[in-house]
């Protein structure tokens, strides 16, 4: 049983929808006061009426140096501080190497990469003023651990957040400062109901669990990752994916 957490304050970025929203709601379960954020205010708005009272919606674009410094004031002035930050919003725009724009490729870094640097930013003094804090990353497994076509943008997105997180929960230590990262494999969101059942099939055979992972698989993930239970952990992932990444091939899952 982990120690309550009850009364902390976490900020979720990219909260409107998918795992975001599926951190937001658990970490509200969990007594934690909670900012929502979300480049839409009615979308933000409308997960912290969700979770209740001890939740506040907030609009930023967290690509943005300025508007994440605004983040983090609105969570100690709404809250009192801030004691974890789940560095969330990304965005998996396809797009193959050999047709790929500048634009496509800043927009995927910006989204994925720069934000979860300049979040992390924002929170440092407040979390620094309290003497602890737990910085969160959600990469995922692709980039790190496996490629797909397409994604190279977002593959180099998430391996660099893993590059940023070692060095920087090598900086924080000192401050009682912790930062992780969540790596999720295949997760069920909404976004993936468009791709039709064969592709969710598709999906199901190549994980050795035989299911898609849930958004409560990785929101518990961070929540043990906040938790006072994992205070000696730092600099370091943990791979949610119902084992996908273990087979060498197809067969290896049936045989």
């Amino acid at each position: 049983m982990l120690k309550s957490l009850a009364g902390k304050t976490v900020i979720v970025t990219g909260a409107s929808r998918g795992i975001g929203r599926g951190m937001a709601l658990r970490f509200g379960q969990a007594g934690i006061n909670v900012l929502v954020v979300s480049r839409n205010q009615a979308d933000a708005d409308a997960v912290a009426a969700r979770i209740g009272p001890h939740a506040a919606g907030f609009a930023a674009d967290v690509a943005s140096p300025d508007e994440c410094k605004a983040m983090a004031e609105a969570a100690v002035a709404r809250f009192g501080g801030i004691d974890i930050l789940c560095a969330n919003a990304g965005i998996f725009p396809p797009a193959k190497l050999a047709d790929m724009t500048l634009e496509q490729y800043e927009l995927v870094m910006n989204t994925n990469l720069r934000s979860a640097f300049f979040s992390s930013q924002a929170v440092l003094p407040a979390m620094t003023a309290a003497g602890s804090g737990r910085i969160i990353l959600t990469s995922s497994i692709t980039g790190p651990i496996t490629g797909y076509p397409g994604w190279s943008h977002y593959g180099a997105s998430k391996a660099g957040q893993l590059g940023f997180m070692r060095t920087a929960a090598l900086e924080l230590a000192p401050r009682g400062i912790t930062v992780n990262a969540v790596l999720p494999g295949n997760i069920f969101t909404e976004g993936l109901l468009s791709n039709g059942p064969d592709y969710i099939a598709a999906m199901v055979a190549a994980i050795p669990l035989k299911r898609l992972g849930t958004v409560e698989d990785i929101a518990n993930t961070a929540l043990f990752l906040a938790s006072e239970e994992a205070a000696f952990i730092t600099g370091q992932t943990i791979t949610v994916d119902g084992g996908q990444v273990l087979p060498e091939s197809l067969d290896a899952i049936e045989a």
